[in-house]
């Protein structure tokens, strides 16, 4: 009866280590697959987050083209005007 009962204490004792090292390695294979599928999101966010930028750079790039324009096309008004002025006021002479 002795032995029987040492045989079933190990069987136990190996089957409880055999199923715990099976769980824990479960465990380790999902939080591996957790910590990868966060991770990919992380870099699909930042992936969005750096085209956004280049879109708005584009964009700032774009509107001090049209800045540029307006004071160009500002400037030759403020020179027309003013040759205009110089004619007006040549003929009220």
């Amino acid at each position: 009866m002795d032995g029987l009962t040492v045989g079933l204490t190990i069987l136990a004792t190996l089957s409880g280590v055999i199923l715990g090292w099976t769980g824990r390695a479960r465990d380790v294979k999902k939080d591996t697959k957790d910590v990868a599928e966060d991770e990919a999101t992380l870099k699909s966010d930042l992936a969005y987050v750096k085209r956004g930028v280049d879109d708005i750079r584009l964009d700032l790039r774009a509107q001090g083209q049209k800045m540029d324009n307006i004071s160009e096309r500002l400037t030759r008004c403020e020179e027309s005007t003013k040759q205009a002025h110089k004619r007006l006021d040549g003929m009220a002479s």
